[in-house]
């Protein structure tokens, strides 16, 4: 190749050689050319400890400071940022077309949301563990209502959109007003606590657009992941950008499971850690002498931990390793369980609550590597908790339900 009037001129390969370089490197999307537009810090990394203790910087545009995250593997999958609202001060209002939800990490304050042309804005009230969702291109500002900075964890799927049409004017200032997503209800934003099965796997869901506090709110009874483990998948603004919120007993500890990456793990309560690895590694990989592609995550509340770092399916596993149980929220953008490749009502299997032995991906307790239970057990110990694992976990013959007492 070579240049032509500032054009690169392309040859076709001489003999038997193959076109192209071979080797590259993987090129910007335009979400992170936005990103990079917009003069704060880029965090890409496995997690963090704490969200609010990462390094941020003056947002122009949203008249705070912020910093955007990119955990490995949620590269083009779906956007995250944090964002502080100054003391006694307020966010620029802005619309946007693509999904957002909000974790509120500290403060207390109020949002209004509102469509174009209309003179009533909905005004609702927030505090540390909250949890809400903007309706899709509708106006909305953050207020703070105390003297001291507040700190928003936001989700969005705001890569799925620019990365499709590659223009951010039509993203930040579009007139269309999605109506099916936003009423004038003057409960649109009341938390809602009625429990349904969603229509894809049939699990604990809750219509609301808005949690007061995540933190402490009631979870039902789930038994999936470990003995004792609570759910529920908040639905909120008509979203396709999906979530769950999960509860570990503490002194117990989930299940490995396997899966592709989109999935980001927040936690809520407790502090605790996550192991990941890939699933051609094996179920026993400290045993097998496979140490080399395990990470390790340790992590508090705001703390946040990917589950698959990228490349195929990986297992991960979540540990609760405090006096409070391990509360945590999974975000995966609109990359949902049940959205995996294949023709529209074709069987397909809820793999992660399944285990091995029954054509699933999770580890049940008797299968997993020795190491796992060992370091545990001495965890708790340090941290003066009682483990809660029961023998019965680890009998492979054991054949009833497991104990949850």
């Amino acid at each position: 190749m070579h240049e032509v009037t500032n054009k690169t001129h392309w040859h076709e390969p001489a003999g038997g050689r193959k076109a192209g370089f071979g080797e590259f490197g993987r090129p910007k999307t335009p979400y992170d050319v936005f990103m990079e537009s917009e003069g704060i810090p880029i965090f890409r990394g496995l997690g963090c400890r704490r969200a609010q203790d990462l390094p941020m910087q003056p947002w122009k545009r949203m008249g705070g400071r912020g910093t955007y995250v990119q955990l490995y593997g949620t590269e083009t999958k779906w956007g995250c940022y944090v964002v502080e609202v100054p003391g006694a001060g307020a966010l620029n209002p802005e619309k946007h077309m693509y999904e957002e939800i909000f974790l509120v990490l500290e403060g207390r304050g109020t949002t209004e949301v509102w469509l174009d042309n209309d003179s009533k804005r909905h005004v609702f009230e927030w505090q540390q563990g909250s949890m809400f969702s903007i309706p899709m291109n509708a106006n909305h500002r953050i207020v703070n209502a105390s003297s001291s900075p507040a700190i928003l964890l936001a989700g969005t799927t705001a890569p799925n959109v620019l990365n499709m049409i590659n223009n951010v004017e039509a993203v930040f200032n579009n007139p269309f007003r999605f109506t099916d997503r936003f009423s004038g209800a003057d409960d649109f934003y009341k938390y809602k606590d009625d429990v349904e099965p969603d229509p894809v796997r049939g699990l604990a869901m809750r219509r609301t657009n808005f949690i007061p506090d995540v933190i402490n709110c009631d979870l039902p009874l789930d038994n999936r992941r470990s003995p004792g483990w609570r759910r529920v998948e908040p639905f909120m603004t008509n979203n396709q950008f999906y979530f769950w919120i999960g509860q570990h007993e503490n002194g117990r500890y989930s299940k490995a499971h396997a899966h592709t990456s989109a999935a980001v793990l927040i936690c809520l309560k407790g502090k605790g850690y996550t192991y990941s690895w890939p699933e051609r590694d094996g179920v026993t990989p400290w045993k097998d002498g496979k140490t080399e592609n395990i990470k390790r995550v340790d992590y508090e509340f705001g703390g946040m931990v990917t589950a698959a770092p990228g490349g195929a399916r990986w297992y991960h596993q979540h540990f609760g390793a405090s006096k409070d149980p391990l509360r945590l929220t999974a975000w995966f953008g609109p990359f949902n369980p049940g959205r995996e490749p294949g023709p529209p009502g074709e069987k397909h299997t809820d793999y992660t609550g399944r285990d091995i032995p029954e054509g699933g991906t999770a580890i049940p307790y008797w299968m997993e590597d020795p190491y796992i239970r060992k370091e545990y057990e001495e965890k708790l110990v340090k941290e003066g908790v009682e483990s809660r694992m029961r023998p019965e976990y680890y009998d492979k013959n054991y054949k009833g339900p497991l104990p949850t007492e």
